[in-house]
């Protein structure tokens, strides 16, 4: 199967710093390599709603969470591109998780058994020096891969605040190089990994 690429930015401003570093790690990939940009900030989605206790969810056939789900369906690869934001993944990059929930259990979907084995990936820019502060987002991401049988091929971290500071981190501009081309391991939760 040919690679393809998803790229979903969750920050709230166009062009940061997370875009930024996640660019540089996509121009790496093969031009062979189809990607696809979904910036939830220009695309919003709507709030979730659970109904797993009263009804089925229904397919969408139209707007942002339609073309979402089309290209999540279709990627072998998904990247979350979401700024640090209180420690966790965006406001934006949560909804969108949250709807996974609902595609779990939307029928004709096949949402589960179609992510499983493919791979999930994280970039993220944050503010403070110390990377242990972004466990949180990892936490979130590998949980999310570990749930679902996919691979887990890590978060790139970045450092930086205002816009374009990230270009000066030359750590992880360097790692941005050969981020896509390691192999991901199949995502396990940490009490399984002990």
């Amino acid at each position: 199967m040919d690679r393809r690429f998803l790229f979903v930015l969750g920050s709230s401003r166009t062009d940061g710093n997370t875009e930024a570093l996640a660019r540089r790690a996509a121009e790496q990939l093969d031009p062979s390599v189809e990607q696809t940009w979904f910036s939830l900030a220009e695309r919003p989605l709507p709030d979730f709603e659970d109904l797993r206790h009263d009804s089925d969810h229904v397919r969408p056939t139209e707007g942002n969470l339609a073309a979402l789900l089309d290209a999540t369906l279709a990627a072998t690869d998904v990247v979350i591109a979401s700024p640090l934001y209180w420690y966790s993944v965006s406001t934006q990059v949560k909804r969108y998780l949250d709807h996974w929930s609902g595609w779990l259990r939307t029928p004709g979907v096949d949402f589960g058994a179609t992510l499983a084995g493919r791979t999930l990936w994280g970039v993220t820019v944050l503010a403070d020096t110390e990377a242990s502060v972004a466990d949180p987002l990892v936490g979130t991401l590998n949980n999310s891969a570990a749930y679902l049988g996919m691979r887990f091929g890590g978060v790139l971290l970045g450092n930086g605040s205002k816009p374009g500071d990230v270009l000066g981190d030359t750590e992880a501009l360097a790692r941005a190089k050969s981020f896509f081309g390691g192999g991901a391991p199949l995502a396990r939760f940490p009490h399984e990994t002990r």
